[in-house]
């Protein structure tokens, strides 16, 4: 079984994930406040903020539900994890190694939850055309890069050249492409071969 600050950490990823995909695809027009009505979950907490603030622009309402949809979780997730401690009689490391189940958790309405949101993400969002068509491009642009630089070394900088000679181009290469933030990696791309290029 993981450590506590292990299952912790990948509850927090889950957590922030799930809230920052829900606000990033809204902000994107992947999807609309109301396709998310299709999640129960969801559509409860998008009743209540319209509730408590009838008429409230829409960029407010995003900004709402992702600051519910993370405290809510985090709540949950705490409740859970402290009546685990309790019922498993959590006490040392060694315990918690035995307990045979992860004790920092989410409840199972809460956990019910969380797979109908990644679910909808996963539909609505990680395979949107449009999401397709930039993972698309940016597979490209890796590729280009990667094989400029392994073939060509005289296009990367002097301390990737030298690195090349330690390690071979090809694994230099690689190494340099990875190190890229996405706007570095595209405006290289522009410089090596599309000045006009562009994700999406």
């Amino acid at each position: 079984m993981a450590s506590l600050e292990a299952q912790a950490a990948a509850l927090a990823d889950d957590i922030a994930y799930n809230a920052h995909d829900i606000d990033d695809g809204l902000r994107a027009g992947l999807f609309t406040l109301d396709a998310l009505l299709a999640v129960p979950w969801l559509a409860a907490l998008i009743g209540e903020i319209e509730g408590r603030h009838p008429g409230l622009e829409e960029g407010r309402k995003i900004h709402e539900l992702s600051r519910r949809v993370i405290t809510c979780f985090v709540e949950d997730a705490l409740a859970e994890t402290a009546a685990r401690l309790k019922a498993d009689r959590i006490e040392t490391v060694g315990d918690a190694c035995r307990a045979g189940r992860a004790i920092v958790a989410f409840s199972a309405d809460m956990a019910g939850a969380e797979r109908d949101i990644k679910t909808f993400l996963f539909q609505r969002m990680y395979r949107h055309p449009q999401v397709n068509q930039m993972r698309a491009d940016a597979d490209r642009i890796v590729r280009a890069l990667y094989s400029a630089y392994a073939g060509r070394p005289q296009e990367a900088t002097a301390f990737w050249r030298a690195r090349g000679e330690k390690v071979g181009l090809e694994r230099a290469a690689a190494e340099y492409v990875a190190g890229m933030t996405d706007r570095f990696a595209l405006n290289e791309y522009r410089r090596l071969f599309d000045p006009s290029a562009r994700l999406g």
